[in-house]
């Protein structure tokens, strides 16, 4: 028998196998850290559960979840802390989560800002502008780069509404 085979039975002993989240205990909590290029927002803190926008769809984080990576897109990262009364939420443009398998999750975002930072009118003008250069005749990377912003700003538009 080669090599190969014996390490691929080794790899699908049900052992190493690990699925859905398992029942947190009440006392079970996430540690997050949430980094920018310049900034820390959460360093190693416990928390109940995070919210992210990732590029497969919404998802909520709890402690015991199955590890993975998750690029994130344009949208609402919400943190709740102690209780779900309490949550903080930021407009994130894009990063990467990555959930360890010992409860730890890190966040690597290039932006957030908290949502009461932004004020609706602005953006609605805002995405107007970007709208309207990417429709226009200008070359292809400046209408490029008009339709990112017009995706962040939609994004950013419908985390606004209550």
């Amino acid at each position: 028998m080669s090599f190969v085979r014996a390490a691929l039975r080794v790899a699908r002993t049900p052992a190493l196998a690990r699925g859905y989240a398992e029942a947190a205990g009440p006392s079970a909590s996430l540690r997050l850290s949430l980094v920018l290029p310049h900034e820390t927002i959460f360093k190693s803190q416990d928390v109940l559960q995070v919210n992210i926008a990732a590029e497969g769809g919404d998802m909520g984080i709890l402690a015991n979840h199955v590890a993975s990576i998750e690029s994130l897109k344009p949208g609402v990262l919400e943190v709740i802390e102690g209780n779900a009364a309490e949550s903080k939420k930021w407009f994130v443009s894009g990063g990467f989560a990555n959930m360890h398998p010992n409860n730890t999750l890190t966040i690597n975002a290039v932006e957030a800002y908290p949502l009461e930072a932004f004020s609706a009118e602005a953006v609605r003008s805002s995405l107007a502008e970007a709208q309207r250069v990417a429709a226009g005749s200008g070359d292809e990377a400046t209408k490029a780069e008009a339709q990112i912003e017009v995706e962040v700003f939609e994004a950013l538009q419908a985390a606004l509404r209550p």
